[in-house]
């Protein structure tokens, strides 16, 4: 028993020792170098290391701003116009459009299906003469600045999965989110505030929840887990030091814990004591950058009528947009919103047009005031949901009221500057809005072409786990080329 002790300490003492010895021997940056976790875990399909902050190639872009529409806004009153369902209102879906396509639950036992016009009044705006609803008169105008995709499709029926999906690459969950993703490929760029945030709003319609799982690192290391800002007093919780306590004294703390979980790594070599640290020390330089960023008193007038008066209302999308863009201009590399209330399974002429009115002039102050500051070119901006809605409606269909159920086969998304065209249309769907026509683009496909525009390879972002080589395309996905400039 005596020896096995002896052996016991002595393997300990060799294992520090070594660590130790690496230290001092080849210094911090080397000894750092084996500890992080994508050296060690990472790796194409051939081998080759990814080194985590270094992109594959020349980036079109730094940072992304994701506009989610959480609850899946109808393309049939946004952004792609169908006149055939005027003359064909109320007459059933034909099977031939329809083909083997899976329904959901709340319309798979409907006896007919009858076509709904939309509502709303299209016209076409911009050089690229894209039609665009007259719920959106804010992004008509800078329609010359974005690229509508038209042609997106998804397997994922359902909210949850099909969200899940579009944030992760996954439909089941537990895997890193897109934001994560970005942080592990590519570090920050400014050590006081996180790479990836999150924050949330929700208008008047049913509202999809949205979970701390679509911002979860995964099995990364948890310093690439998105960070929730929220509108109370506290914008991110548990910054502030605790009562009695002065920041010196606070400093002098954090010291100290570092000290002992230096201990405990060299004890373990568990990557996430290191990670805990990074996480102590990123929210004790937050108590100073968070609220300087939360500020909107140096805002100009001029910028407050861009976004709209709810953009000085904490917590409304209007609010989130101007904060992401100040997020963003300070190093952020992934700003991800969420606006829940696009679920219109009945009453939509109503509601729709509510959430149009929360989201429309923010989303379009956004894109207009990150190009007045030069921000555009170096800032991908996405808007869009988890997938689209049906041509037909669900339940009772009246001159002045309808509903739609949701749609995997095809639906429509816009992306602005980070390199991508702008002015331009891309993909078409059939003339009953039902089915993709031509050039269609899979929710891997996006995802790919994000990436590639801050200088990723998909393919190559890889991190290995459980015996498995993931990456956020998961084995599929393609860049789609035609939409870069």
């Amino acid at each position: 028993m005596l020896e096995k002790e002896i052996l016991e300490h002595g393997l300990s003492f060799n294992r520090r020792r070594f660590l130790s010895t690496m230290s001092l021997g080849l210094g911090s940056v080397a000894l750092g170098s084996l500890l992080v976790p994508g050296l060690l875990n990472g790796g194409d399909q051939d081998g080759a290391e990814f080194t985590p902050g270094i992109p594959h190639f020349a980036p079109k872009a730094k940072r992304v701003i994701y506009l989610f529409q959480n609850g899946a806004p109808s393309q049939l009153e946004t952004f792609d116009y169908k006149p055939k369902l005027c003359d064909m209102m109320g007459l059933d879906l034909p099977a031939s459009v329809r083909g083997t396509q899976r329904l959901t639950g709340m319309t798979a036992n409907q006896a007919t299906f009858p076509l709904a016009p939309s509502f709303t009044n299209f016209k076409q705006y911009g050089q690229s003469g894209a039609w665009i609803s007259d719920i959106m008169p804010y992004t008509s105008k800078i329609v010359d600045d974005i690229c509508i995709i038209r042609s997106m499709y998804t397997e994922a029926i359902n909210h949850d999965p099909a969200l899940t999906f579009f944030q992760t690459g996954s439909q089941q969950g537990n895997r890193p989110s897109m934001g994560s993703w970005l942080s592990y490929g590519l570090g920050n760029e400014n050590k006081n505030l996180p790479d990836f945030t999150v924050l949330l709003s929700r208008g008047i319609g049913n509202g999809q929840g949205v979970y701390s799982k679509l911002w979860s690192n995964g099995f990364l290391d948890s310093i690439h887990q998105g960070v929730q800002f929220s509108k109370g007093e506290d914008p991110v919780l548990y910054l502030r030091d605790p009562e009695g306590m002065d920041r010196k004294e606070r400093r002098e703390m954090l010291d100290h814990l570092a000290e002992l979980n230096d201990l405990s790594y060299q004890e373990f070599g568990d990557p996430e004591i290191s990670a805990k640290v990074k996480q102590y020390e990123m929210a004790y330089r937050m108590q100073t950058a968070v609220p300087e960023v939360m500020d909107l008193s140096k805002e100009s007038d001029d910028i407050i009528k861009l976004y709209g008066p709810d953009c000085l209302v904490p917590g409304t999308f209007a609010a989130n947009c101007l904060l992401a863009r100040k997020l963003s201009e300070n190093g952020v590399r992934f700003v991800q919103l969420y606006h829940q209330g696009w679920d219109q399974h009945g009453n939509l002429p109503f509601e729709i047009q509510s959430q149009a009115k929360d989201t429309d002039q923010a989303s379009a102050a956004l894109v207009m005031d990150l190009k007045q500051r030069g921000l555009l070119d170096e800032t991908l901006v996405i808007w869009g949901g988890e997938f689209g809605r049906t041509c037909y409606s669900q339940g009772k269909l009246t001159i002045d009221n309808y509903g739609r159920d949701h749609h995997p086969r095809c639906f429509s998304i816009w992306m602005a500057g980070g390199g991508i065209k702008p002015g331009m249309v891309y993909g078409e769907t059939d003339e009953l809005g039902y089915n993709v026509q031509k050039n269609p683009v899979h929710v891997h496909d996006f995802q790919a072409t994000v990436l590639n525009q801050l200088g990723l390879d998909h393919e190559k972002l890889v991190y290995k786990h459980m015996g498995r080589r993931f990456r956020l395309t998961d084995v599929s996905g393609k860049v789609v080329r035609d939409i870069i400039s």
